[in-house]
C-alpha cells in the first residue's frame, strides 16, 4: 500500500515542479506590474535601511520657496529680477546653471506688454514702450552665463496635417552614437513645451525636465538622454554637465546584444552607466538643508561665494503652490529639483546603484532551481525539518539581495524568488497534508472571518453545533456606519484617510469580538454584527445593546480627539434590533456565505439609516431593549412607520453616562413625552419650554417641531429610508 502512495506522491511533485518553475519563470520574463511594484518596493526598503550617505560635491540648489515668494513676490517672478538672480550667480562664480523652470512664455509684467492693458495716454505708451523688456533682459544675462534652460517633454497625439511643425527646443549640442543608433531604446516623447526662442538662442544649452516615474509616482530614475520624435535630446543634469566642461557632444554607447539598448553616456570627460534606457537609478540621501540656498538671499546678496563658486546650480522650487513636489523612495515629499540635484551628486562622485545586465537571467535561474527544491522538500522532508529549510532558503535569497545592494551597490530582485520558492513550498505542503486536515482547515477558514477567536475554537472542537444550511433562529443586529468618510477622503491624503479608517474599524471589529459577536460584512466604513449565531446565545439582546454602547464610546472619543486635531473624521450612527431570521451557509460549497436573511436585518439597517432624520446617533429597538437582562438607561423616541412598513416600531435612544451634553434631564424629558403619547393638549408647551433650554438636544427638536405643525401622539411615519 505504502509504494503507490510513494508514487503518487513523487506524481505529484513533479507536477508541481514543472508548474511552478515554468509559472516563475514566465512571471520573471513577463515582469507584470505587481512583480514590478515588488521589486520596486523592495529596493525603496533597501535605501530606507541604508540611504546614501551625503558627500559634499559641487552641487547646489537655489530654492524658490515660501520665504523666497513671501519677501519676493508671487510666481512668476518678473523677468528683470530672474535675469538680477541669473547676474548674481555669475558673479558667484557657477560652473554651470540649470533652471528646473520652463520659460515658456512672454513676461506679462514687460512695460510694453502692461502699457497694452492700461488706460494711458500715447505718450505714456510711448514712454513705456521706450522701457527695457524683461524678456531681453533676462535673455540678455542669459548670453553673459553659462545658463542651461529646461524644456518640458509630453506624449502628445500627432498633430493634424497642415497645423505646422510642433515647437521644439533649439539644438545647443550633438550626438555621438557608438554602435548602431538606437534611439527606439530611449523614453519616447511626442511633443516639447520649449522655453521662449529668444531666451533659448541666449542660452548654451537646453535639457528636458521631464521623469517616467514607476506606476506609484515614485522617482527612482533620472533620464540622461530621451527622444523627441525619433531624435535624441539631452536631459537638464546632461546638458550642465556639458556646458560645466565646454564640451560640443553627447557620446551614446548602445549594448552589446541583438536588443536596442543603452549601456553608457559620455559628456566631456565625464562618463555614466545608465541602465537600456538611459537612466541612473538614485540612492537618495536624507533631507540635507546644506544643499540648499533660498532664492531670496542670493538676490539679496547674503549668500557666501564659496556656496555656490564653481558649483553646478539648479534653479527649482519648494513652494507647495508651485506644484513641483515628487516622492523618493525614503517616503519623502521632496521638490523635483533635489532629484536632478542628487543625480548630479552621484555622477560627480562616481556612486552608481547597477542593475547589471545579467541580472534577469540569474534571477530566471534562481527562480528555477529554486521552485524544484522547494517542491522537494515540501512534499517529502518531515514537516519541521521542512518549515526550517524552507525559512532558511527564503530567508538566505532575501539576504542576499539586501547584501548586494549594501555592500556591492547591485539591485538584484530577490523578492521574486523568495516569493516563487514560498510558492512552491506551500503548494507543496498543502497538496501532501491536504486530506488529512481537509475538514478542520475548511472549518477554521470559513468561520474565523466571521466570529470571535474563542468561537472559532469551540466550533473546531465540536463541530457538531454547526448547521450548512439555513434554519430559523433569534438573533440582534448591531449596524454602524461612519458620517461623510468621503468628504473626509477628498479634504486629506487618501493614505491618511485609509489609515484612519483602519484604526477605526479594527477597533470596532475588536470590541464586536469582546462581545462574543459574529462579523457579518464590512462594507467601506459600515460595520454589521450579529448575535447568537453560528452559536445560540441566550442574551445575544444584551450583548449587541452593551456592544453598540462600547462601539459609541469608542468611536465618539476617537472622532473627537481627531477633530481636535483638525481632522474632520465623522461620528458614527448605529441601529440595534433583534428578531427571527434565517442564518446559514447560502452559497454552498463552492462559496462559502454565512449570513442572516430577514426582516430583522432590514429593520436594523434602517434604524441605523434614521439616526440621520431624528438628529441621534443610536437607536434600538423595543424588541432589544425588553430583552435585555439589565435595566439600560433610554428615552422613547417614538413609535417610528419605517418607509414601505405598516406597523410602527418603538425605538428608544440609549443613554450613556454621564448625559450628553446638551440632553435634557431624562425625567423632564419622559414627562413630556409621556404627555404627547397621551394626547395632552400640554405636551407642546412642555417641549418648547425643554426646547428654550435644551435647543441642542435633537429629539426634544424633533417632537416640539412635530407638535408645532398639528401632529399628534408619539408615531412618527417617516417618507424617506
Amino acid at each position: 500500500m505504502k509504494y503507490p502512495l510513494k508514487l503518487t506522491m513523487h506524481m505529484v511533485a513533479v507536477l508541481l515542479s514543472v508548474a511552478t518553475a515554468a509559472l516563475g519563470l514566465a512571471l520573471v520574463l513577463a515582469d507584470p506590474l505587481a512583480l514590478r511594484t515588488l521589486r520596486h518596493q523592495g529596493f525603496d526598503q533597501y535605501q530606507r535601511w541604508l540611504p546614501r550617505a551625503y558627500e559634499a560635491v559641487p552641487v547646489r540648489i537655489v530654492d524658490i520657496d515660501e520665504e523666497s515668494l513671501a519677501k519676493v513676490g508671487q510666481w512668476p517672478w518678473p523677468r528683470h529680477k530672474m535675469a538680477r538672480l541669473v547676474d548674481q550667480l555669475g558673479a558667484q562664480g557657477a560652473a554651470a546653471v540649470g533652471f528646473d523652470v520652463v520659460f515658456a512664455e512672454p513676461d506679462r509684467t514687460s512695460p510694453s506688454r502692461v502699457s497694452a492693458e492700461w488706460p494711458v495716454s500715447p505718450e505714456q505708451a510711448r514712454t513705456l514702450a521706450a522701457l527695457p523688456d524683461h524678456d531681453v533682459l533676462f535673455a540678455e544675462a542669459i548670453a553673459r552665463q553659462p545658463v542651461v534652460l529646461g524644456f518640458a517633454l509630453r506624449s502628445d497625439p500627432p498633430a493634424a496635417p497642415g497645423l505646422g511643425p510642433a515647437a521644439a527646443p533649439l539644438p545647443h549640442a550633438r550626438y555621438v552614437w557608438l554602435g548602431e543608433p538606437s534611439p527606439q531604446a530611449l523614453h519616447g516623447f511626442s511633443a516639447a513645451v520649449p522655453a521662449l526662442p529668444l531666451l533659448d538662442a541666449a542660452a548654451q544649452g537646453g535639457g528636458a525636465l521631464s521623469f517616467v516615474p514607476d506606476g506609484d509616482g515614485v522617482v527612482r530614475r533620472v533620464p540622461l538622454a530621451m527622444a523627441l520624435n525619433g531624435a535624441p535630446v539631452p536631459s537638464l543634469i546632461a546638458e550642465l554637465l556639458r556646458v560645466a566642461q565646454g564640451a560640443e557632444n553627447h557620446v551614446l554607447r548602445r549594448a552589446e546584444g541583438d536588443a536596442p539598448a543603452l549601456a553608457q553616456v559620455r559628456t566631456g570627460q565625464v562618463s555614466v552607466p545608465t541602465n537600456g534606457q538611459g537612466e541612473i537609478w538614485l540612492h537618495y540621501t536624507e533631507a540635507q538643508p546644506q544643499r540648499y540656498v533660498p532664492a531670496w538671499q542670493l538676490l539679496a546678496g547674503e549668500v557666501d561665494r564659496a556656496l555656490l563658486e564653481g558649483h553646478l546650480v539648479l534653479v527649482g522650487s519648494s513652494a507647495q503652490g508651485l506644484m513641483d513636489l515628487r516622492v523618493n523612495p525614503l517616503g519623502r515629499v521632496m521638490p523635483g529639483v533635489e532629484a536632478h540635484a542628487q543625480a548630479l551628486e552621484q555622477v560627480l562622485s562616481g556612486y552608481y546603484l547597477n542593475r547589471p545586465g545579467w541580472a534577469l537571467a540569474a534571477e530566471a535561474l534562481a527562480v528555477v532551481l529554486g521552485c524544484v527544491l522547494l517542491v522537494w522538500i515540501g512534499a517529502f522532508v518531515p514537516a519541521l525539518w521542512a518549515a526550517g529549510l524552507a525559512l532558511a532558503l527564503v530567508g538566505g535569497v532575501l539576504w542576499a539581495g539586501w547584501w548586494s545592494f549594501a555592500q556591492q551597490r547591485l539591485l538584484l530582485d530577490s523578492f521574486t524568488p523568495a516569493l516563487a520558492w514560498a510558492l512552491a513550498f506551500v503548494l507543496a505542503s498543502l497538496s501532501r497534508h491536504f486530506w488529512s486536515e481537509r475538514q478542520q482547515r475548511w472549518i477554521k477558514q470559513a468561520f474565523s472571518r466571521y466570529v470571535s477567536p474563542n468561537r472559532v475554537e469551540y466550533l473546531m472542537n465540536n463541530p457538531g453545533q454547526l448547521e450548512l444550511g439555513g434554519k430559523r433562529q433569534h438573533c440582534s443586529f448591531v449596524f454602524t456606519d461612519l458620517e461623510d468618510f468621503t468628504a473626509l477622503m477628498e479634504s486629506i491624503d487618501p493614505s491618511e484617510a485609509v489609515a484612519l479608517l483602519n484604526r477605526y474599524l479594527e477597533e470596532m471589529v475588536s470590541i464586536a469580538f469582546r462581545h462574543q459577536g459574529t462579523l457579518d460584512r464590512i462594507v467601506g466604513d459600515a460595520v454589521a454584527i450579529m448575535f447568537s449565531a453560528p452559536v445560540v446565545q441566550v442574551d445575544h439582546a444584551q450583548r449587541a445593546l452593551d456592544c453598540a454602547m462600547e462601539m459609541h464610546a469608542f468611536a465618539t472619543g476617537y472622532a473627537r480627539d481627531l477633530q481636535a486635531r483638525g481632522i474632520p473624521f465623522g461620528l458614527t450612527r448605529f441601529g440595534v434590533h433583534s428578531g427571527e431570521v434565517i442564518v446559514g451557509n447560502f452559497g454552498g460549497q463552492a462559496l462559502f456565505d454565512y449570513r442572516a436573511l430577514g426582516d430583522t436585518v432590514n429593520t436594523a439597517a434602517r434604524l441605523e439609516s434614521v439616526n440621520k432624520q431624528l438628529g441621534t446617533l443610536i437607536c434600538v429597538s423595543d424588541a432589544t431593549l425588553s430583552d435585555c437582562e439589565r435595566p439600560v438607561p433610554a428615552r422613547p423616541v417614538g413609535r417610528l412607520v419605517l418607509k414601505g412598513k405598516k406597523q410602527a416600531l418603538l425605538v428608544y435612544e440609549p443613554l450613556p453616562e454621564p448625559l450628553p451634553a446638551g440632553h435634557a434631564p431624562t425625567a423632564l424629558y419622559q414627562e413630556a413625552y409621556d404627555a404627547m403619547r397621551a394626547g395632552d393638549v400640554m405636551a407642546l408647551a412642555l417641549f418648547e419650554r425643554l426646547h428654550q433650554r435644551h435647543p441642542d438636544d435633537p429629539l426634544v427638536a424633533l417632537h416640539a417641531a412635530r407638535l408645532a405643525q398639528q401632529e399628534q401622539g408619539d408615531q412618527i411615519v417617516l417618507s424617506r429610508k
